[in-house]
């Protein structure tokens, strides 16, 4: 829902990526930021009505984002789709940190940046696995954030650390950047940031993929 420039990049990204989308917007006007080529279906109409997101085809989707400019809009959007509609890979952008911490601690996944909006988006609709947020010169060490199994929460995170074999560099906590120690405990929407070997991310992301066995 929403045909701005993040609705824009999102869809095309995700078309690009082999996926069916559908774009919302109540201005017909605004998909023109779309590329001449895009194949994907473009509604006319509020993307919190319940008539308009079945045209869109709601029934059939995987994941859903409320990227429009109105916070009310969005966050009413995503709680239709997700309440009425059962899709569980939803998340709204808002743009008061304030409100979006609060939605977050409901269970809403929100994005609450501009920076890295339609990055984060994509990693919360197509979640689990590692994307890389850097790697150094040589491709072998690389920075990724990684789905943690809700398995882990509350436990500190040197148990992740062991049992991956990796180093959490840093959290990302209601938006805030968390530098943790051995100590800190992983607190459930916590965003993970992992360093690690580029020949191990594979066996990183199971693990942490994975419930924690039980003598962790």
């Amino acid at each position: 829902m929403g045909c701005g420039r993040v609705g824009a990049t999102l869809a095309q990204t995700l078309e690009s990526n082999g996926h069916s989308v559908a774009v919302i917007d109540q201005n017909p006007e605004a998909f023109r930021r779309l590329d001449a080529e895009f194949g994907g279906n473009k509604v006319t109409g509020l993307g919190f009505d319940r008539d308009t997101l079945t045209q869109a085809g709601i029934e059939d989707a995987f994941g859903f984002a409320a990227v429009s400019d109105g916070d009310n809009s969005n966050i009413l959007a995503a709680r239709v789709v997700r309440e009425t509609f059962g899709i569980e890979n939803v998340v709204a952008r808002i743009y008061d940190p304030h409100r979006a911490e609060i939605y977050q601690r409901l269970g809403i996944p929100t994005v609450a940046t501009v920076r890295w909006t339609a990055h984060q988006v994509l990693r919360r609709m197509l979640p689990m696995g590692a994307t890389d947020d850097y790697r150094d010169s040589s491709g072998q060490i690389q920075l990724a954030q990684v789905d943690v199994h809700e398995g882990w929460i509350g436990r500190p995170l040197r148990a992740l650390e062991s049992a991956s074999g990796s180093r959490i560099a840093y959290l990302t906590r209601y938006g805030d950047g968390v530098l943790p120690t051995s100590d800190t405990v992983l607190q459930e929407n916590d965003t993970v940031h992992v360093l690690l070997k580029a020949d191990d991310a594979a066996f990183v992301e199971r693990t942490l993929a994975n419930a924690p066995a039980v003598t962790e």
